[in-house]
């Protein structure tokens, strides 16, 4: 008997449509990747295979601290966003189901839902008035904004993680008498460590890479590696953003694939 059951894979022209879209999304950045090896200062005509503007986007001091900068709000946004997400999984997956739980879990993902913009401007008029009032103007604005909406890109993999793994042992673990307490510290957390770092890492790679919400929060001064390359782009096309933006793809890129290979399922 046929198997009648809908595939897309089958569908007349889906290869050809695959193709075509693989091609929009993917083709503009490998253009970019070829062009930011070009010895000349054109973007568009080649003029030989050079490292020029690599050394050159290493040697400014404004592309280090602006990538200094990145890292180290990627890295505090990620320590919080983290901690945050696993106490939230935690609190959503092992224990009765509550009244308002779905509220909660959406309140969590509420980045996810909201668009950007939305929540940039929410967080400029809002950072704004404590700006005024104290008169701080310090990075821990940013830190906060971007551990904010960092926190559903950890929560779903730790989430998904804590739902898919077997009660047995952490049972086990109570019919010795070991407290809530020591479970947590000595079962669950082990068990749970892959999926608390492939979500730090997505949550990094969040936070590393956002325009939208750092350039409406940051005060001046204050450039990420994103912002600091959009700033160049509005004065014109250079051609060591390119090498810029291909280091950044490539990093991100890097901890995407160990995110893959954390968070995949093991026969």
């Amino acid at each position: 008997m046929a198997d009648r059951s809908f595939s897309a894979v089958r569908q007349p022209g889906f290869g050809t449509i695959a193709i075509v879209v693989f091609v929009a999304l993917y083709l503009p950045i490998v253009t970019m990747v070829i062009y930011s090896f070009n010895a000349g200062t054109s973007v568009s005509d080649w003029q030989g295979f050079s490292l020029h503007w690599y050394q050159v986007a290493w040697s400014n001091g404004d592309v280090q601290d602006a990538a200094l900068r990145s890292l180290t709000v990627a890295s505090c946004a990620t320590l919080i966003a983290t901690t945050l997400a696993t106490m939230a999984a935690i609190g959503t997956t092992r224990r009765k189901s509550f009244p308002g739980r779905g509220a909660v879990e959406l309140l969590i993902n509420q980045p996810l839902i909201v668009p950007d913009i939305v929540t940039a401007v929410s967080l400029l008029i809002f950072v704004a008035a404590i700006k005024v009032a104290t008169g701080y103007q310090g990075l821990i604005y940013l830190i906060l904004a971007h551990s904010a909406f960092c926190i559903p890109f950890a929560y779903l993999p730790i989430k998904a993680r804590l739902q898919g793994m077997d009660l047995s042992l952490e049972t086990a673990a109570a019919d010795l008498y070991a407290s809530p307490w020591a479970t947590l510290r000595y079962v669950t957390l082990p068990l749970l460590l892959p999926a608390i770092i492939a979500g730090a890492m997505l949550a990094f790679v969040v936070s590393l890479d956002d325009v939208v919400i750092t350039n409406f929060v940051k005060s001046g001064g204050q450039d990420t590696l994103p912002t600091y390359m959009l700033g160049q782009l509005r004065r014109g096309t250079k051609p060591d953003v390119n090498a810029i933006a291909t280091v950044l793809l490539g990093f991100t890129l890097l901890l995407l694939t160990m995110f893959f290979f954390l968070t995949r399922k093991r026969t």
